[in-house]
């Protein structure tokens, strides 16, 4: 079977766990070099012992998205070990606690909007002139369902995944014309370390079950359920792909009918 992503070189943050650790592995089987990075550095270097021992070339390195430093010398190791990027996953994301507005800490504000919204603009910057000099490219920005929808008791993370999709579409805008596509992937839940984390707290709150707490988690999705992972990471791999190639500037909500409604 032929390889979509043969010697593609592939960016992806957020890579020690969930969609990024997923993605890692299925864009490496799919014949791509990676770059990848997480700020859990050890967890990122045993993901990127075991690709290594697959056959795939990978570099990793300990980033914190939000330090435009951390981020540009990590850009400037893929490039030196591999000569571009070609794909850019911006996957690096983080949650807060749930809580009406009103008793959110601003740090917890700020934060969200650093690692989220500011992240994602750090490392677009850092990928598209490499896109810009080879005269293609293509990026996908994990924002949420949140981005696209009120999100009650996850303001601040809502705010800054809804920062996502706006940073997508102007970004789409912008580059369509140079031949490189951004569009935004807009999960809801999915059984990921984040989600299930709220479940935790959900369950530490009312003394539900981790059953009964992503039960009341997912209560409003039509589909009545969360997400697999691998329902995810699947459509991370279409919109990358070489044969997905007039797809620019999309929000594309993977929710169970969450947004439909």
């Amino acid at each position: 079977m032929d390889k979509r992503f043969k010697d593609q070189v592939v960016m992806i943050t957020g890579a020690a766990s969930g969609f990024g650790k997923m993605a890692a592995e299925r864009f490496a089987a799919e014949g791509a070099k990676l770059g990848l990075s997480d700020i859990s550095g050890d967890a990122l270097q045993e993901v990127a012992e075991a690709l290594r021992g697959t056959g795939a070339e990978v570099v990793a390195d300990t980033v914190d998205v939000s330090n435009a430093e951390q981020v540009a010398t990590h850009a400037t190791n893929i490039a030196t070990a591999f000569g571009t990027i070609n794909v850019g996953i911006n996957n690096a994301g983080i949650g807060h606690d749930l809580a009406p507005l009103h008793l959110i800490p601003v740090e917890d504000f700020d934060k969200n909007y650093a690692v989220n919204a500011r992240g994602v603009f750090l490392c677009m910057q850092q990928q598209l002139p490499h896109m810009l000099k080879a005269g293609q490219g293509v990026i996908l920005n994990v924002a949420s369902a949140a981005g696209l929808v009120g999100s009650g008791h996850l303001s601040a993370y809502s705010a800054a995944k809804h920062a996502v999709v706006g940073l997508t579409k102007a970004a789409a805008d912008e580059y369509a014309r140079k031949n490189i596509r951004v569009n935004a992937l807009c999960p809801s839940f999915a059984i990921t370390p984040m989600v299930e984390e709220m479940a935790l707290q959900v369950g530490a709150r009312s003394g539900a079950s981790r059953e009964q707490a992503l039960g009341t988690i997912t209560s409003r999705i039509p589909m009545g359920r969360v997400a697999q992972p691998e329902e995810i990471v699947q459509a991370m791999l279409w919109a990358c792909a070489p044969e997905n190639s007039f797809m620019t500037g999309q929000s594309i909500a993977l929710d169970g009918g969450l947004t439909a409604i």
